[in-house]
């Protein structure tokens, strides 16, 4: 007798974003597992493991799903659908999923509402999330480019300083941090707006899940050098997850891939000065910017 070999089931992004739409629908129209099962002669613990990503759910399953729940978006629909044929993919993730994947899925604070720690690289500016409101405000100015409009602008700077309400939270993500030297000094705004935005970095840095390391200037080779980085360690077991964003948008990488940015955080954050030594030495960079 041959014995098939089923490989386990990742739980991928993919996978969870279809199980969080599936379950919005169904509470959207007020159904219980247990009348879903019933009307479409399911195990209630199956549909369960499938809003869960516990398990793959089969495409003609989601179509069923779909016709319950009354919703007939026809691109939605399409792009439900899709998703239901590639939950085990872990590559990146494009555009073929439109708006959708923006506005209700993968985005930072879905990621970080689910890790246990969000581990991050900052090679040129210091992290939003960290940053003054000036401090930001010509940040986004120059990035959004001379043509951007103040209206632009300034959602970008609310948006910005809205995110900023995690640290907030009162049990706020564990946060750990390296930040390269040299964004330490480049004075974004003149010395006077650096100084107090190491301050306030200083200040930050003594939250308790809160660590930040620099990375000095003399370490010349490390695994940070093609640029910045953020890392989700999702609790077991989900795979980490890798977040990049560029001139070209943003890029999300799941295992296998992502376990090169695991091996090169876990480099710098070795040849990284420790959180008091690098407390030392951004009150030390702030006192010269006077």
């Amino acid at each position: 007798m041959v014995v098939t070999q089923h490989r386990p089931f990742i739980r991928t992004l993919r996978a969870q974003w279809l199980g969080q739409r599936l379950r919005e629908l169904r509470e959207q129209r007020g159904m219980s597992l247990e009348l879903v099962a019933e009307h479409l002669n399911r195990d209630r613990s199956a549909l369960g493991r499938y809003e869960r990503a516990e398990w793959p759910i089969q495409r003609h399953d989601v179509l069923a799903l779909l016709d319950l729940y009354g919703f007939h978006r026809a691109t939605e629909r399409a792009q439900l659908l899709t998703l239901a044929e590639e939950v085990w993919r872990t590559d990146r993730w494009t555009d073929n999923y439109g708006d959708l994947v923006d506005s209700s899925f993968i985005d930072f604070p879905w990621l970080e509402s689910r890790a246990n720690t969000v581990c991050s690289y900052h090679a040129m500016l210091i992290p939003g999330l960290f940053q003054l409101r000036k401090y930001a405000e010509l940040v986004i100015r120059c990035l959004e480019g001379p043509n951007s409009t103040e209206d632009k602008v300034s959602r970008w700077l609310e948006l910005r300083m809205e995110r900023q309400g995690v640290l907030e939270r009162p049990n706020p993500p564990a946060l750990e941090t390296i930040i390269d030297e040299s964004v330490l000094r480049r004075q974004i705004g003149g010395s006077a707006l650096l100084r107090a935005q190491l301050l306030h970095l200083g200040n930050i840095a003594q939250r308790p899940k809160v660590e930040i390391r620099v990375l000095p200037t003399r370490v010349w080779l490390h695994p940070g050098l093609e640029g910045s980085f953020w890392l989700f360690r999702m609790p077991k077991p989900y795979p980490e997850v890798a977040y990049l964003e560029g001139l070209a948008g943003q890029m999300y990488f799941e295992s296998p891939k992502s376990a090169k940015y695991l091996d090169a955080y876990d480099r710098l954050r070795e040849a990284a000065l420790g959180p008091r030594e690098s407390a030392q030495l951004i009150a030390t960079i702030a006192e010269e910017a006077t």
